[in-house]
């Protein structure tokens, strides 16, 4: 470990700046796109297989970071639950005027209903803001892991990255 840098498993704006798995603010700003926030080289390929559309590459050294090509990236979200590190995320700046959304993966119960207020939070799991569900995704094609959509104010959207999980119910235990 290099003197002086700290690991805390949270991405530094540094890391995220370099990662080639990050679309452009313009492309963001279009619709729905993959924002794919995996800053470890470690041997990892699922997103890459997981994509119909040729967006996520790879390439022939399995260490490799993932790279996004953003005007491939149709924002369909497979990618999400897909990756074994939790690392993707779809975010959509064009939702509304003020409001941008953002889908992530969420593997605890009990899971959020649509329509629901729940707490958006960072990287770091500090709430950053209050955030409405859209929709809850559960696919048998996600291998267990939840997708949930909720909209955010759009100064916000470069933060929010889950939400606060919910207190358990007597039917979840």
């Amino acid at each position: 470990m290099p003197e002086g840098v700290v690991y805390t498993g949270i991405p530094s704006r540094e890391e995220l700046a370099a990662c080639p798995g990050i679309p452009t603010e313009a492309r963001m700003a279009r619709g729905r796109v993959a924002v794919i926030e995996c800053v470890q080289e470690i041997p990892c390929n699922p997103c890459e297989s997981a994509c119909r559309f040729g967006a996520i590459e790879i390439g022939e050294q399995l260490t490799a970071l993932p790279r996004l090509d953003g005007e491939k990236c149709t924002g369909c979200g497979l990618c999400v639950a897909l990756c074994p590190g939790l690392a993707i995320t779809i975010v959509d700046k064009s939702f509304s005027a003020t409001e941008s959304t953002v889908d992530f993966p969420f593997e605890y119960l009990p899971l959020p209903g649509e329509g629901d207020t729940v707490d958006a939070c960072s990287r770091a799991g500090e709430t950053v803001c209050p955030a409405r569900v859209v929709a809850v995704k559960k696919s048998p094609a996600y291998a267990g892991t939840a997708v949930v959509s909720i909209r955010v104010p759009t100064a916000f959207a470069d933060e929010v990255r889950t939400m606060r999980r919910l207190p358990r119910r007597e039917e979840d235990i």
